[in-house]
Parts: structure tokens; C-alpha cells; sequence
């Protein structure tokens, strides 16, 4: 998606806000988030509440819940950044899962029925899982074989957020006419998250203990992440430093404001915003279509509808 590039000429204060990259230890703590390599045992629930004690946080919650046998990919967001929550629950998943099944199965027949579980699937979450039991349909982009040993099946799984492989189990056993269950399920990717940025519990714990007993920020530092780096794939309209601070306050944003913003969004859709500099500013929902941003001279372009950003970060112009 290309931009309308409205004010190529703009520039920003160096003397307020900053890039993402540059923020202190307790401003990335304030919205911000960690990539935690889940272990087994814990539920998602438990594990960001000892995550929250160990930084001394207030605020600090998990995206995309695990089960609390499965292991891999959660991301703990911190402060502002669970605002976000919901739109980072969206991003598609990676899983290997190991099934467990009653008898040897026939490896053309379990083919086809790993196939006819690929594409756009009634997924009802079963009973033991952690969220509220009703009928959807899920898309599963990708189901393959990787291994399998007489009775146990090494499968990956890339599949639409909230797909619920407990179900492909049991989906299997009716199809297979046998017992089918899930023996192992870790998430190797979250959206643009993998296994590779992810650290241990252990790790997030000595880096705390060399931050707060040493005063050695420089483990934290790789390890929390700036908010805009889970937004960096959604389209975005930049803003003038003088719009900043007034979306921060609620004001509407205006015309004028606006440096750039993403072609063909329709009006009443929500658009992320940011300064000139990278930060996340917040959502607004557009009040017109973008493509006719470029006619107008002033007025009313959208409302806030999600404020990331602090409101003193940028000096207020009224």
C-alpha cells in the first residue's frame, strides 16, 4: 500500500520526543514489551504475573494465550503497550505440534486428512482450553508432516490467530476413526516474532539482577523492545509535531496536520499514527476516505480512537 505524501517538506523538533531506538530503560518499561520463550507448566496468566513482580511493574500483561503445557512464542507487553493487545492477537501463527495417536495410522490416509484440515476450518476450542468454548472458522495456511515414529506425528502448523490444535486432534481421530491426541504443541512464531529474539525466564531474571543489584541496564536494554516493533507492518500516517500533543490531548486530527498517510482507506477505518520521528503516537478512525485527504485544504480527517503516546512528551500549541 503506497502513501499520499502531502507535506514532503516537514521537519521535526529534535528538542522533543526521540526515535524509538534512543528511549531509557524506564521509558521502553512504560511501553514497551519482552519476547518470553514460554516453558511448559505455567499458564500465560501466571508467567507475565511473575514476569511483573520481577520488574516491579504495575501494568504488564501477555498477547496470545498458551495452554499450559504448550511452550514457545508469548509476547509480555508492558504499561501503554497492552493497550495494543488485541491487534497484535491477530498475527498469524507457527506451530510444531506432536500427536499422539491410538494406532500406527496409514501415512496416504493421514495425508489426506491433514489435507482436508488445510484452508478455511470449523475450529470449536476444546473444553480444557483457556478461553470461552464457542463455533468458528479458523484458516490453517499450512499443516506438513516433519516426522513421525509408529504412533507419534511430527507435524508444523502456520495457521490463522485463535486455531486451536487440540481440535485438529480430535478432528483427525473422527476422520481416522481412532484416538488422536495433542502430546506436544510449541509456538515458533508469532507474526514477525520467532523463536530466535525469544529469552528464557532464567534470562529475564539475571537480566533484572544486573540491572537492580549491579546497575548494568545493558542486558534489559536487548531484551525490552519499543512499541512500534510490534506495528511496524501495519500502514501508518505520519504527523506534524504540532498535531502530536493535540491527538494525545483527544483533539480530532485536522488536514493540516498531516505529513503522510496510506492510500485506498475507506472512511470509518482505524489507521495507526506516528510523528516524523518513528513513535507511536496512536489509532484514529478516519472520518473520510484517505484518497480524498489530498483535496481538502482544512478540516476534520479523523478522531483518536487508542492514544499510545504521553501527553507531555510534546509541547501543546494552544
Amino acid at each position: 500500500m503506497s502513501d499520499h505524501l502531502l507535506l514532503p517538506e516537514a521537519e521535526t523538533n529534535p528538542a522533543f520526543g526521540g526515535q524509538p531506538d534512543d528511549r531509557s530503560l524506564q521509558e521502553l518499561l512504560e511501553s514497551g514489551f519482552i519476547l518470553v520463550d514460554k516453558p511448559a507448566g505455567p499458564t500465560s496468566h501466571q508467567l507475565a504475573a511473575w514476569a511483573r513482580d520481577l520488574l516491579g511493574l504495575e501494568r504488564l500483561g501477555h498477547g496470545g494465550t498458551l495452554d499450559p503445557f504448550a511452550t514457545g512464542v508469548l509476547p509480555l507487553m508492558a504499561g501503554r503497550c497492552m493497550k495494543i493487545t488485541n491487534k497484535i492477537l491477530k498475527h498469524k501463527k507457527t506451530y510444531v505440534a506432536v500427536f499422539r495417536f491410538q494406532n500406527t495410522p496409514n501415512l496416504d490416509e493421514l495425508a489426506k486428512v491433514m489435507a482436508s484440515l488445510t484452508g478455511r476450518i470449523y475450529n470449536v476450542p476444546p473444553e480444557v482450553s483457556a478461553v470461552k468454548v464457542q463455533v468458528r472458522t479458523r484458516e490453517v495456511f499450512k499443516f506438513d508432516l516433519l516426522d513421525f515414529d509408529e504412533k507419534d506425528v511430527i507435524t508444523r502448523i502456520t495457521c490463522e490467530a485463535g486455531t486451536y490444535i487440540r481440535t485438529m486432534a480430535r478432528d483427525m481421530g473422527l476422520l481416522l476413526n481412532m484416538k488422536v491426541s495433542l502430546k506436544e504443541l510449541r509456538r515458533e512464531s508469532s507474526g514477525m516474532f520467532d523463536l530466535d529474539q525469544c529469552v528464557t525466564m532464567d534470562d529475564l531474571a539475571d537480566a533484572v539482577w544486573l540491572w537492580k543489584e549491579c546497575g548494568d541496564e545493558s542486558a534489559m536494554m536487548r531484551i525490552v523492545h519499543p512499541i512500534e516493533k510490534l506495528l511496524v507492518e501495519i500502514p501508518r500516517c505520519q504527523i506534524k509535531d504540532s498535531a502530536v500533543a493535540a491527538l494525545t490531548f483527544g483533539a480530532p486530527l485536522l488536514r493540516p496536520g498531516i505529513v503522510s498517510l496510506p492510500k485506498d482507506v475507506s472512511k470509518g477505518s482505524e489507521m495507526f499514527v506516528t510523528s516524523l520521528k518513528g513513535e507511536a503516537v496512536g489509532f484514529v478512525k478516519l472520518k473520510v476516505d484517505s484518497n480524498d485527504v489530498q483535496t481538502m485544504d482544512r478540516g476534520e480527517v479523523a478522531r483518536p480512537s487508542m492514544v499510545l503516546m504521553g501527553n507531555e512528551v510534546y509541547p501543546r500549541r494552544w
